[in-house]
């Protein structure tokens, strides 16, 4: 029998995984602010100090958190994940174990994983966070239990850092040597053929032109709630080439989303010339 072929589906999470941001949902209001008010802050703060928007978004945490007296612990950003608002099918986890059976029955050993430019500790209190081998996301640096300062911040250009990192199986942030150390492509154990990724903005989009460019699938999944404006983003993901479908995010049992990923499972079974493929 084949050794099943290790397989990686990877997701984006704020509007992928789940509605609108994260912090929007508890900790902005917590700060006293609206989200709107907040992002209107991030961006005129990014322009005026010519910033990485991300770092920036971040720090502000910090400093509103700090003036309204409220305590940033992991804990506390945990607490925060709890109220992320799951698309259908998610919060059940019978996505996971559905997907992942099919992929079984196509050869396939899946592996889900997360690049987000979100809060890492947030996604960690998220109902869905055990069905990832590994969450690669923005992260805070912590002083006597308290987040002190941003530790990561992951934008749009460098969530294709991470896209390297699972082909060469390297599961954290810090080991640049092993990531620029070269590795001949018969020994990385996730080839970019066998990634299947699935975003929904403006930041995922050089991730997705580059594991297409790279022979892997890419996958924009839209909130059917959002705005003409935001569905105009996902029609030029389309006219410019970047993503190959587009789904509503509907992780429920023959969806729309479920049957174009089940179908790339199978197709990436036979590339690989898996005997059961399906």
């Amino acid at each position: 029998m084949d050794e099943p072929k290790r397989t990686a589906l990877i997701y984006d999470f704020d509007g992928t995984l789940a509605r609108g941001n994260l912090q929007e949902t508890s900790f902005v209001p917590d700060i006293g602010m609206t989200k709107e008010a907040f992002w209107t802050e991030v961006n005129e703060r990014t322009r005026e100090h010519d910033a990485d928007g991300i770092l920036v978004y971040m720090h502000l945490m910090l400093d509103k958190s700090r003036e309204n007296g409220v305590k940033v612990s992991k804990e506390d950003l945990r607490r925060h994940g709890k109220e992320a608002r799951l698309f259908p099918g998610l919060k059940s986890g019978s996505w996971f174990r559905r997907i992942n059976k099919h992929a079984e029955d196509c050869g396939l050993a899946l592996e889900h994983y997360i690049i987000s430019s979100g809060i890492h500790e947030m996604i960690d209190g998220c109902a869905i966070r055990g069905a990832f081998r590994q969450v690669f996301a923005s992260k805070f640096i912590y002083e006597h239990g308290v987040a002190a300062w941003p530790g990561v911040g992951i934008n749009y250009t460098t969530k294709t850092q991470y896209l390297f990192r699972i082909n060469k199986g390297i599961d954290n942030h810090w080991d640049d040597d092993s990531i620029n150390r070269f590795m001949p492509e018969e020994e990385r154990p996730i080839p970019f053929e066998r990634m299947i990724f699935l975003g929904d903005g403006d930041t995922d989009i050089p991730t997705m032109k580059m594991l297409t460019h790279k022979g892997g699938h890419s996958v924009a999944v839209y909130d059917s709630n959002r705005s003409d404006q935001d569905l105009d983003k996902i029609h030029r993901l389309i006219s410019d080439g970047r993503v190959e479908f587009v789904a509503p995010a509907d992780y429920e049992e023959k969806s729309q989303l479920d049957i174009i990923v089940k179908g790339l499972l199978g197709r990436i079974a036979r590339t690989h010339g898996s005997k059961s493929a399906r």
